[in-house]
């Protein structure tokens, strides 16, 4: 075997070396890399937490309220009867945002004296917004004490009318969050998306 026969061969092995290294690297840092991606996916719990959340409306009466849970948080869903919408616009005065002007409390479409899609359906996020103490209902008016009814939240005396607008005088700086939602069909909400708003 001549020197360059030798010297071909060693350039051979060391190309061949060189590849099989480059390629079992290559396998390595996928092994490496897969799981590592995967990690940084959410977790199934994690997309359910953030998914819309679908509300059947069909058997809620009128005057009835549900509570459902989006994202952690508590949210109401009230079918208003014709007396409770009745009411919507008779206390305005005694109210700290009437007109719904703050407007990170509810989307453009909520901005409204029902503060809803639809006069008969108010959705609002069930978290008082002085401390997020849970208000109760409090749907039974009392006209001797002025009250049409509405929430009332226990922690702090904070009140809100029917459409989760605050009173005047009360710990709460602002009206109860209306959380995006959209209607899906006449009888069911999903809460936690308003595109395609029907």
């Amino acid at each position: 075997m001549t020197e360059d026969d030798a010297d071909r061969m060693n350039r051979n092995r060391r190309h061949f070396l060189t590849v099989a290294a480059a390629v079992t690297g290559a396998v390595g840092a996928g092994f490496v890399a897969v799981p590592f991606l995967s990690s940084l996916k959410p977790s199934a719990r994690a997309q359910a937490l953030g998914a819309p959340v679908e509300v059947p409306l069909g058997s809620i009466q009128a005057g009835e309220m549900v509570r459902v849970l989006w994202r952690g948080k508590l949210v109401f869903v009230l079918r208003r009867s014709d007396a409770m919408i009745g009411t919507l616009g008779k206390h305005d005065d005694k109210l700290r945002d009437p007109n719904s002007q703050v407007v990170e409390q509810q989307p453009e479409y909520a901005a409204n004296e029902t503060r809803s899609l639809r006069p008969e359906w108010l959705v609002v996020e069930g978290s008082c917004t002085h401390l997020g103490c849970a208000p109760l209902e409090d749907f039974q008016p009392r006209p001797v004490e002025g009250w049409d009814g509405g929430f009332f939240c226990p922690c702090h005396g904070s009140k809100f009318d029917l459409a989760g607008r605050v009173f005047k005088g009360v710990p709460a700086p602002t009206n109860l969050r209306v959380p995006p939602y959209r209607f899906v069909r006449d009888d069911l909400i999903l809460i936690g998306q308003d595109s395609g708003v029907a």
